[in-house]
């Protein structure tokens, strides 16, 4: 993995985060909260897509990303920033009823 896919799932899981946190308001963490748990679940789920070998194109080694492991960071990146952020909200909400 280069800096470059680092980079695109870092910024593909806070516009996730965000995305899941405006269609599921009752779990949204504010729009802080959505991207910082975005960018940790995008992380996350750009390395498990990687370690299961999805999408793993030339990459940088190769002389440049090519198109399938781009779409295939930004989808790892934006799908794990919205799991994260929806299992975060779920968490934080079950945590509230119980006090």
């Amino acid at each position: 993995m280069d800096i470059v896919s680092l980079i695109i799932q870092l910024v593909s899981g806070a516009v996730g985060g965000n995305v899941a946190g405006a269609l599921l308001k009752k779990l949204s963490l504010g729009t802080t909260g959505n991207s910082i748990v975005g960018i940790l679940g995008g992380g996350l789920g750009g390395q498990l897509l990687n370690m299961l070998g999805v999408g793993v194109g030339g990459g940088a080694a190769a002389g440049g990303l090519d198109i399938g492991s781009i779409v295939s960071s930004i989808a790892g990146g934006g799908v794990g920033g919205a799991v994260l952020m929806a299992i975060i909200g779920i968490i934080r909400g079950l945590m509230g009823k119980s006090s």
